[in-house]
């Protein structure tokens, strides 16, 4: 019986497997190398032919890395055939905090780039995000569920999203003018700060290893933060609220805490990840707690 997947897909799995033994050298395989080919190219034309070279078009540049990353999980399950190493808890967290963010960016225009890619581009690429992560949640929770590691993910998902949309609710700025939706904002930022931890977790519970593009996907998530973050902090007097404590402006504060926290939530990770890139290249399971000498 004919695949239901779509052509593509199917194509990035079938390299994928084709290109196995690249995974020992250090060498990236073809389907990482068109991953990133693919993502530099469509970079540089939006920042070159869209934006104008705009500073602003940063945000939009983290929207591109955050495509790769999930690009690169994608490109795990239909190489290995196995859900082995995803974290269902975390997509399914990511997911919600697109969407929220989706309900504010898809029609007003408080958080979005100035440039021309504030007008559809941005919004697309949160579109191609989240058809990858439902995606994925497809692959894990139905097709590969008998490779699911259910026990070890075992890291509970909604309180997050409720405390998210607590703190949002205090926190939030005025930029759309619409409480609601600043709230729905703000609050897929608290999520999608959390929405590392599952991933964390099921890799402490399953011994601390992490196959390569699992870790080139974290290590995407954190450039897109860093580049989401450069963002906020350039915009930080721009991006007001009604303050509870006369002159200070707690939106942009609680916006550039919740990036740093992120960063510091990944810090053990990205030790290990840049040491073993250095030590063994891009192709090499990571081992947590390894000592590298």
């Amino acid at each position: 019986m004919p695949s239901a997947e779509p052509v593509i897909f199917q194509l990035v799995g079938s390299m994928s497997r084709s290109g196995n033994s690249a995974f020992g050298k250090g060498a990236l395989s073809t389907p990482v190398m068109i991953a990133y080919s693919i993502s530099g190219v469509v970079a540089f034309m939006v920042y070159n032919y869209v934006a104008g070279r705009s500073y602003s078009s940063v945000l939009t540049m983290s929207a591109i890395v955050q495509c790769l990353g999930f690009a690169f999980l994608c490109m795990q399950v239909l190489s290995s055939g196995s859900a082995a190493g995803i974290s269902a808890s975390a997509v399914k967290l990511d997911a919600i905090a697109v969407c929220l963010r989706l309900s504010s960016t898809t029609w007003l225009n408080g958080y979005l780039p100035v440039d021309r890619t504030g007008d559809h581009v941005y919004q697309i690429l949160d579109v191609c995000s989240l058809a990858m992560m439902l995606f994925l949640l497809y692959r894990v929770l139905v097709v590969n569920r008998s490779s699911y590691q259910s026990d070890e993910d075992s890291f509970t998902a909604s309180p997050t999203v409720i405390m998210s949309l607590m703190l949002a609710a205090v926190l939030h700025g005025n930029m759309d003018a619409h409480a609601i939706f600043d709230t729905f904002w703000m609050a897929g930022l608290f999520t999608e700060v959390v929405a590392v931890l599952p991933q964390l977790w099921l890799i402490t519970q399953s011994g601390g290893g992490v196959e390569p593009l699992t870790s080139h996907h974290i290590a995407a998530l954190a450039l897109s933060r860093v580049l989401s973050g450069l963002f906020m902090w350039e915009a930080r007097y721009d991006i007001t609220c009604k303050p509870w404590i006369p002159g200070f402006q707690h939106a942009i504060c609680a916006i550039l805490l919740a990036h740093a926290v992120h960063l510091l939530l990944l810090a053990d990770f990205a030790y290990y990840y840049v040491c073993a890139l250095w030590k063994r290249g891009p192709n090499k399971r990571i081992e947590l707690g390894e000592v590298f000498i």
